[in-house]
């Protein structure tokens, strides 16, 4: 497959790809990495699989790739980790079972970032069945960070959210005592408290196959928005009334937005 040439100005990018156990998905992701037409560093954290996972990124992966296969705390910390091992101006995380929508992902990516001011970039997102990939359950579709957006529990879709390294560096990680809502707290943290410069790409980036121990249960979902409240406390904001209830109100028509339509990928 042929590849774009990077310019002078064109960043290098790396993709933290963080699994465990994901020996049935995980072919398809390094796959949709590897097809792209724009160089890129892709690191797999492994936690210590025992599936063959760690085998097939061994026997898949280029040799850009980087890999440590070893005991974690949890997703977030893993992603911590595979930050912290990444080499490329602008880090990327895409999960085991997620993959690119087209392979010109990362040569979009690049071409934003060769403006200097900008911080971070992201996309739009759809959720498939994860038996029938080209069935869409959820259109997540994004639009240009605002804090009225902000305040009314917005998130990017955070596998489509490119930030420039030195970004982690100087503003912190994920915090791995939010659970799932570790994300939306670097949301907070970076859009609203440190309001970085992030440009919104009208694209289809990342197919997502649906599932995740967040929306599992009613006792996980309570523990989400309590752990959404205290991202907002721990960074020195304080929500609107509404901003709960608008996060829950925004998923449920994202979700009913993408059943209504056709239902397909196209």
């Amino acid at each position: 497959m042929s590849r774009s040439t990077p310019s002078l100005n064109s960043p290098t990018i790396s993709v933290v790809t963080v699994v465990k156990n994901g020996a049935a998905t995980i072919e398809q992701c390094i796959e949709s990495v590897r097809s792209q037409d724009y160089p890129v560093e892709h690191v797999f954290v492994d936690g210590a699989s025992r599936d063959g996972t760690i085998e097939i990124i061994r026997r898949h992966a280029s040799e850009a790739s980087r890999i440590v296969s070893e005991p974690d705390d949890g997703i977030y910390d893993a992603m911590n980790k595979g930050i912290s091992m990444t080499t490329g101006e602008v880090v990327g995380i895409l999960n085991s079972d997620d993959f690119y929508a087209n392979n010109q992902v990362i040569s979009t990516i690049a071409g934003v970032f060769q403006d200097n001011d900008v911080d971070a970039c992201y996309g739009d997102l759809v959720y498939v069945d994860p038996y029938k990939i080209d069935s869409v359950i959820r259109y997540w579709k994004s639009r240009p960070v605002t804090d009225r957006l902000l305040y009314c529990g917005w998130m990017p879709p955070h596998p489509t959210l490119f930030v420039r390294r030195d970004l982690y560096e100087k503003l912190g990680g994920f915090r791995t005592d939010l659970g799932s809502a570790a994300d939306y707290e670097l949301t907070l943290r970076f859009f609203l408290k440190h309001r970085i410069r992030a440009v919104y790409i009208p694209q289809l980036l990342v197919t997502m196959r649906a599932g995740g121990a967040s929306n599992a249960t009613w006792r996980n979902r309570l523990m989400v928005n309590l752990w959404v409240y205290k991202a907002w406390r721990i960074n020195g904001l304080k929500p609107k009334p509404w901003t709960i209830p608008a996060r829950l109100l925004s998923k449920f028509v994202q979700y009913y937005s993408g059943r209504l339509g056709t239902g397909r990928i196209r």
